[in-house]
């Protein structure tokens, strides 16, 4: 296969996924008014993942306290990905399955929403976190793909990819982040 070739078999895998999402876009259109009620009633959204999933939720939690599209005030929002001193802390500690469930113990309220991004939904330390915060009453969506994994059980809203390549699942999750942070900001 020359590199030609290549990238159009990824160019069209991709549009295959994204076409896919349509279906999806009523659920998408509840998660982002779930995370607006957050924010209007003082609560925040944390995001966690694990590699380009970290990366993920990094980039969502940036847009969302600095700006998308629109000049507006920042909003809180949390990733739990970026404190290299908590996370090393707590993997030495208790463990890598407990990174994300021990600050979600730590920072989440029952007004907050929590957000675990994991291409598989089975993530042990996404899983964890995602019981805490149900345990302490915050609303949880997982970022998935696949059949969802766990998560899909577990969340109260599961975005599940119609994918189970790892680069498609994320090119769509990042493609949805943009579009909550977009319906974020809308009028």
């Amino acid at each position: 296969m020359t590199h030609i070739e290549n990238l159009q078999q990824a160019l069209s895998q991709h549009a295959s996924v994204m076409a896919q999402l349509e279906p999806m876009l009523p659920q998408i259109a509840e998660v982002a008014q779930v995370w607006r009620d957050c924010l209007a009633n003082g609560g925040k959204i944390l995001f966690m993942g694990n590699g380009g999933s970290a990366a993920d939720s990094q980039h969502v939690a940036a847009e969302i306290v600095g700006r998308y599209k629109k000049e507006r005030k920042g909003l809180p929002a949390i990733a739990l990905t970026t404190d290299t001193s908590i996370l090393t802390s707590v993997g030495n500690d208790y463990g890598f399955d407990f990174i994300f469930s021990r600050q979600v113990e730590a920072l989440c309220l029952p007004q907050d929403v929590v957000v675990g991004f994991s291409t598989s939904g089975n993530s042990a330390n996404v899983v964890r976190a995602i019981e805490t915060a149900k345990a302490i009453g915050a609303k949880t969506v997982g970022m998935t793909g696949g059949s969802g994994g766990k998560l899909a059980a577990l969340c109260d809203y599961c975005l599940t990819m119609p994918s189970s390549d790892t680069p498609r699942i994320q090119e769509a999750h990042i493609f949805i982040g943009h579009s909550l942070c977009d319906l974020l900001e809308a009028d």
